[in-house]
């Protein structure tokens, strides 16, 4: 509700939007969805998203979430997904993931989509417990970057490598505050970095080099937009079919 001087002046409704993107220079066009989480007829809800992703001809839907996991801040947020096959998680080459437990509407539109036959895939940055509260500037860049290597494509991340830097040194100041933070803040980061020391792999450096080397080639042709910084929605429900 929009309150002027004491005068309603507009009511806004919480709404659903399906919005046609065509970059020029990525030979697809995009459909952005935007929305938020309903609380009731998620069935009802689903199923008229599936007939508008058939009926607009949508080859694969990404689907993007957050969840709180044991993640230290100062280390890249990991990005799972989970596909609508083995197929199309060994054509995305992306690695199966194991779970079982509550979902939200991100899950049951994925589930919505397969059981129509669409691909899908499920993006899910962990964000840190800790600093729980949204925005997560790098969980969004995480997932951005997620969707760049799944469609061979640079976005245009203006500010945000940024402010997910700004969010990182916000969240240093505060634990070094709190002894006790500090503290298991560093626990996390052994685990993670003794957890991550076999990814430094051949074909994980190959990966990393080709995204950068897309990344600088898109620059070089759009211009400049920005320095990329480190890997990091958090609660984030957008979604991207093409």
């Amino acid at each position: 509700m929009d309150v002027s001087d004491g005068k309603a002046e507009e009511l806004v409704w919480p709404t659903t939007r399906l919005a046609v993107a065509r970059p020029p220079d990525i030979g697809r066009d995009l459909i952005l969805l935007q929305g938020i989480e309903p609380n009731m007829r998620w069935r009802g809800f689903t199923a008229e998203l599936v007939n508008a992703f058939t009926e607009l001809g949508v080859e694969l839907v990404i689907l993007l979430g957050a969840l709180l996991a044991d993640s230290p801040h100062t280390r890249p947020l990991q990005v799972t997904a989970a596909t609508s096959g083995p197929d199309l998680a060994a054509q995305l080459h992306v690695e199966p993931v194991d779970y079982k437990g509550p979902t939200g509407i991100v899950g049951v539109l994925q589930h919505a989509c397969t059981a129509a036959g669409l691909p899908s895939v499920s993006l899910w940055a962990a964000v840190p417990h800790y600093v729980a509260q949204p925005p997560s500037p790098k969980a969004t860049l995480a997932l951005l970057r997620s969707v760049e290597d799944i469609l061979d494509i640079a976005l245009p991340l203006q500010d945000l490598p940024a402010e997910a830097r700004a969010w990182e040194r916000g969240v240093d100041e505060l634990a070094e505050q709190d002894s006790e933070v500090a503290e298991y803040v560093r626990t996390l980061e052994e685990a993670k970095d003794a957890t991550d020391l076999p990814e430094a792999s051949g074909d994980a450096i190959a990966r990393e080099f080709e995204r950068y080397l897309r990344r600088r080639g898109n620059r070089g042709e759009q211009g400049d937009r920005g320095e990329q910084g480190d890997r990091g929605e958090h609660g984030g429900r957008g979604e991207h079919g093409r």
